[in-house]
């Protein structure tokens, strides 16, 4: 246990009991605790294994290499389609992380495997995201804005193409990428400001 973690699992939550629980299986498995993005997080040699995190209607477990992980049982969860590496394992009160309990430490051990072995999630490429019609036409029409966005990093340039493909309706697409204009031409990425 590391103390720096503790106000983590003393504050009042909805899911106190649960995220105990869950501390005391990871920590089980042998992997060393640290606070990261505000939230335990389990690595193994300084690599990220496993976080413990809540929400509204549920605490979860997130395998950062979750999708490599062995799931003939459905219970690793792909949180958006977005996501390309991380999966939840979520839970809805204590009695459901008991019932698990095995199955979560054989995940956490597969995980731990996963790091030891070296294995990488492959990752989709920059051009194999979807350019939103909206964008499309702008990079047609206007070569200097092209550019700009070409020249951004491919994490820049993926995080604009989600942020842009979020929208429902395409004005609101275009009203995304006109007040992202400047950014792009400053060569920052959606999060920079």
């Amino acid at each position: 246990m590391n103390s720096d973690v503790n106000w983590f699992f003393e504050k009042a939550t909805q899911w106190q009991r649960e995220y105990e629980k869950l501390r005391e299986i990871v920590l089980e498995c042998g992997l060393e605790e640290e606070l990261k993005w505000g939230v335990p997080c389990y690595t193994y040699q300084q690599s990220n294994v496993v976080l413990i995190h809540g929400f509204k209607d549920y605490c979860a477990l997130l395998f950062h290499k979750g999708a490599l992980l062995d799931d003939a049982d459905g219970l690793l969860i792909q949180q958006t389609e977005n996501v390309q590496s991380a999966r939840q394992m979520r839970f809805a009160n204590l009695k459901e992380i008991t019932e698990l309990r095995s199955f979560i430490q054989a995940a956490i051990f597969e995980a731990i495997e996963l790091e030891k072995a070296g294995l990488k999630v492959e990752l989709k490429k920059t051009t194999e995201f979807k350019i939103p019609d909206e964008l499309q036409q702008i990079l047609d029409k206007d070569a200097d804005f092209r550019t700009a966005f070409e020249a951004l990093t491919p994490g820049r340039q993926r995080g604009y193409l989600l942020h842009f493909s979020q929208p429902k309706q395409s004005k609101t697409r275009t009203a995304r990428i006109e007040k992202c204009r400047q950014l792009i031409f400053s060569g920052k990425g959606w999060n920079d400001r």
